[in-house]
């Protein structure tokens, strides 16, 4: 019985070993050659990069650039779970389907949609100049928080769709024992909902970070050549400087450093459920 249920999963295994284990591999081996042409490893490629400031200082801003831009992901995408969990199912499904409608257009029409409204003539900043708000236009392109702003719509679905399937599954008698004892709805969401949901929103913490770091076409258009992150230092170095070994072994760096963070937020999650559970 169980080599039956172990040979199920054998196409699905083969298919990982295949298309993700095996170009890990390969990735590796290439970023340990000297060059394309010759067979000799050599670790020069990622001695380069930490002892070039310049290099991990890339690395550290695209690390920093995931974390603001998911947190300002939870930051407005948690109320919006929040909402629709507790809405009626009619208007549960016209909120789900404005959470999900973003992901039906492609992320390169969305990323050139904010250009127009993030430009110096844009209509953000009509709208600002307008208002009397700024006596200039605002300098949003080409800016880190602009980054920030597109990558955290883009990537807001990431965020509220595991946030709303854990909120849907708390029982709401749970809450209306809180309020019978006493406790507002603000502690309320504090001491009973917020613990409740951790497992959702640690869910969609990692989701959002791994595609907000890993976000080239948002990182470029919106960044400009001006900011410079990981997937577009990886691109410059393979096709700009035709550099495949030292793109690759950076493309290793940045995985790493991503699963780390990936990692610690795992740890974190089951941190909290065992304390939940406590």
């Amino acid at each position: 019985m169980e080599w039956r249920r172990l040979s199920l999963a054998l196409p699905l295994a083969a298919l990982f070993v295949v298309f993700f284990i095996a170009p890990l591999f390969v990735l590796l081996g290439v970023s340990l050659s000297t060059d394309m042409d010759t067979h000799t490893f050599t670790f020069a490629h990622y001695v380069k990069f930490f002892t070039d400031r310049f290099n991990y200082s890339i690395l550290t801003d695209t690390l920093l650039l995931g974390l603001k831009a998911t947190a300002v992901c939870f930051v407005f995408g948690y109320p919006v779970a929040w909402i629709a969990a507790r809405a009626r199912p009619g208007l549960q499904s016209i909120l789900l389907l404005a959470v999900i409608l973003p992901i039906m257009t492609s992320v390169v029409v969305r990323t050139f949609a904010w250009i127009v409204i993030l430009g110096r003539q844009g209509l953000l900043n009509q709208i600002v100049l307008g208002l009397g708000l700024s006596e200039e236009p605002l300098r949003l392109l080409f800016t880190e928080w602009g980054v920030v702003i597109v990558l955290a719509q883009v990537q807001m679905p990431l965020m509220v769709l595991p946030i709303l399937s854990i909120l849907a599954k708390i029982d709401p008698n749970l809450a209306d024992a809180s309020r019978a004892l006493g406790a507002g709805e603000w502690r309320t969401l504090w001491r009973v909902t917020l613990p409740l949901s951790v497992p959702g929103v640690i869910a969609g913490w990692i989701l959002t970070y791994a595609a907000c770091v890993t976000a080239f076409v948002t990182q470029s258009l919106i960044g400009g050549a001006r900011l410079v992150y990981m997937p577009l230092h990886i691109y410059q170095q393979a096709v700009g400087a035709n550099n495949w070994p030292f793109a690759a072994a950076i493309s290793i760096i940045f995985m790493i450093a991503v699963l780390c963070v990936v990692a610690g937020l795992n740890l974190l999650a089951a941190k909290s459920q065992r304390h939940a559970q406590a």
